[in-house]
């Protein structure tokens, strides 16, 4: 009877402690989940819109890279008494950890709500960044693009940023900025005007310049030059390794005088009458000092607006013995590489022309 009364009192305390290591474990994990994904510090662009649930916010902050886990941060949200998140555009950083970031997005004072926030991608045409200022912000895009080709004013802001130059004030180039809005998440007031919203286009690309100058200055091209030619890189690649090769092919192309004849400025050249990737193939006759197919050198601008990915293929190309490419844009969208104009017809006969 004893030993059958000491087994009772054993199995209690042996559930108990199994209970306790149970939960142990589930705290730990718990804690562990709300630790910041990084430790070095890096701040992040962050809108929560008005009316935006919680369970919305959290979802966006996964996708960010902000927090580690959803079903965590909503234990924490709850448990700390964090529910009620502010809407506005906030500065938060990935070396927080989860619950620093729900303090700071329930933190009315952390909250711009007079500011919008808006993403530009790498490839994106000015008049397609001034059309998306217009929709989020009521700015005219006509003024904008205006503004953008005003020499006057483009002279004053040459006194202010040292990479814009002379090479800017070219009559017949389409948009005079174009390759210096450069791609990425800004905030603008929401009552923003052309000028304001230009200086902080212009203040993020000063970062960067500032970041490659030792490079820009040592090289043999102008900082306009760079764009230009980033602009045609970043319309043909897709990937970092093929920006550098691409770069690479470019360059060997200028070194012995040969026409670069990249489709992509055939692109720009046809701006408005533009329907489709394949206008870019068929049309490279047409008259434009921005096609490569007619005209020697580089075009007269940059096409687009480039990354920094791009800019960096330009100054650090990778060395190779290639003069052509052509990408399977039928197929993987991998890029073909070729040392003489026959193998470079064998590639397009094999993933460009005849899918």
């Amino acid at each position: 009877m004893k030993a059958l009364k000491n087994k009772k009192i054993l199995i209690p305390a042996i559930l108990v402690i199994i209970c306790l290591v149970i939960g142990v474990t589930a705290f730990s994990m718990y804690t562990a989940k709300l630790k910041a994904l990084s430790t070095t510090p890096e701040k992040v662009i962050f809108e929560v819109k008005e009316g935006e649930g919680n369970a919305s916010v959290l979802d966006k902050l996964e996708k960010a890279g902000l927090i580690q886990d959803v079903q965590a941060a909503k234990l924490c949200m709850k448990l700390q008494g964090l529910n009620d998140i502010k809407f506005g555009v906030f500065t938060l950083d990935r070396s927080w950890d989860t619950e620093t970031i729900l303090e700071n997005l329930n933190d009315v004072k952390k909250a711009k709500q007079n500011e919008v926030m808006i993403t530009f991608k790498e490839g994106m045409w000015a008049k397609d960044i001034a059309q998306s200022l217009q929709h989020k912000l009521g700015v005219n895009a006509k003024n904008l693009l205006k503004l953008w080709n005003d020499d006057t004013y483009l002279k004053e802001l040459m006194k202010t940023y040292p990479f814009l130059t002379k090479d800017i004030l070219n009559d017949k180039t389409r948009v005079k900025l174009e390759g210096y809005l450069f791609p990425e998440t800004y905030t603008f007031a929401k009552d923003a005007d052309e000028k304001e919203i230009t200086k902080t286009f212009l203040d993020h690309f000063q970062k960067i310049y500032q970041k490659y100058e030792k490079d820009i200055v040592s090289s043999k091209f102008t900082m306009h030059e760079i764009l230009t030619l980033a602009s045609m890189v970043q319309y043909e690649a897709s990937t970092k390794e093929d920006m550098q090769l691409i770069a690479g092919v470019f360059f060997n192309r200028l070194d012995k005088d040969m026409m670069l004849q990249s489709s992509v400025t055939v692109c720009y050249a046809l701006y408005d009458d533009l329907t489709s990737g394949e206008d870019c193939e068929v049309n490279p006759d047409i008259d434009s000092l921005y096609n490569t197919y007619k005209y020697k050198g580089l075009p007269i601008g940059p096409i687009l607006n480039p990354g920094e990915d791009a800019v960096q293929a330009v100054l650090h190309p990778t060395k190779s013995d290639y003069l052509y490419f052509v990408a399977d844009v039928y197929g993987d969208g991998k890029v073909h590489y070729a040392k003489s104009y026959e193998e470079q017809l064998q590639n397009q006969e094999k993933f460009h022309l005849n899918k």
